[in-house]
């Protein structure tokens, strides 16, 4: 799965919607799994499922998470879910279009832009509409399969600004958001975890 979007990638090349953007390295880890603790990205109540050590073994993938906003539990079910009937159209599900938020302070170092719209259930080409931060410290963070991207190649963003909307493009079968963080000087992954504090604040708006 990596190969085929660092290849689309490469297939880019210089073309229009790539810029400045960093080719993720293999990911190099020793020694126990070392955290990153990231701002939420949506406003909203959201779930992520989390990419096992090794499953996609590249920076950004490795660790990383894809997170899906929730809803519906005022429905009749009152159970929390990820669309309204039947998931068969972009629109159906909760998190289409949302905002999605910086979730660290820093500075945009790569825009992938392409455009495309993913039928859900419909894996998509690479590679995803992405971005990268890079903070002061030296971690860089990718925010993968946006849409409707806000911010510019050298701009300074801090946590919670919307920097775009919830897509599905890229190899995506449905609207959600991926998130990855890596060390750029050795290319360590790190797994994620958010903050709850500043979760609990969102919540209080």
């Amino acid at each position: 799965m990596l190969t085929s979007l660092l290849l689309g990638l490469a297939a880019m090349g210089a073309q229009a919607g790539l810029h400045g953007f960093i080719m993720p390295p293999k990911a190099v880890r020793e020694g126990a799994i070392r955290e990153v603790q990231l701002s939420p990205i949506f406003a909203e109540d959201f779930t992520c499922s989390q990419h096992f050590a090794g499953q996609i073994p590249y920076a950004g993938d490795d660790l990383g998470s894809d997170c899906m906003i929730t809803g519906g539990v005022e429905g009749e079910s009152g159970y929390s879910r990820f669309f309204r009937t039947d998931g068969r159209t972009n629109a159906d599900w909760y998190g289409w279009n949302a905002p999605v938020l910086s979730p660290t302070d820093g500075i945009v170092a790569g825009i992938v832009d392409k455009g495309g719209v993913n039928v859900p259930g419909t894996m998509g080409r690479p590679p995803a509409n992405m971005l990268q931060l890079r903070r002061s410290d030296g971690i860089i963070v990718v925010i993968a399969h946006v849409t409707a991207i806000r911010v510019k190649l050298g701009e300074k963003v801090r946590a919670g600004e919307v920097l775009a909307m919830v897509g599905n493009n890229g190899m995506a079968r449905s609207p959600h958001i991926h998130v990855g963080a890596w060390r750029e000087a050795t290319a360590e992954p790190l797994q994620i975890r958010w903050d709850l504090d500043a979760a609990a604040r969102l919540q209080s708006r």
